[in-house]
C-alpha cells in the first residue's frame, strides 16, 4: 500500500500543530483541513476536530498523526 504523506509532511504538520495548533482544537482542526485539502482530500469540520482530538491524546505522536490523517482520507 502506497503512503499518502510523506514523513516531511507529517513532520511538518506535527511542528505547525505543536507550535500552537494544539493550544486551541478548532484551529488545529483547521490546519489539518487545509493540509488535506491542499493534498486534494475533503473532510468534514467535525472529523478534523475528532481527528486532532485523538492525535492530541496521544502527544501527538507521528504514527497517530499518520493513522488518523489516512483515514480522513479515505473518506473522500
Amino acid at each position: 500500500m502506497r503512503e499518502r504523506f510523506s514523513a516531511t509532511e507529517l513532520t511538518a504538520l506535527r511542528n505547525d500543530l505543536l507550535q500552537g495548533g494544539l493550544a486551541d482544537s478548532r484551529e488545529a482542526a483547521e490546519l489539518v483541513q487545509v493540509f488535506l485539502m491542499g493534498r486534494g482530500y475533503g473532510v468534514s469540520p467535525q472529523a478534523a476536530y475528532d481527528a486532532v482530538s485523538r492525535v492530541e491524546m496521544a502527544g501527538c505522536a507521528l504514527p497517530v498523526l499518520e493513522k488518523e490523517l489516512e483515514g480522513l482520507a479515505l473518506v473522500m
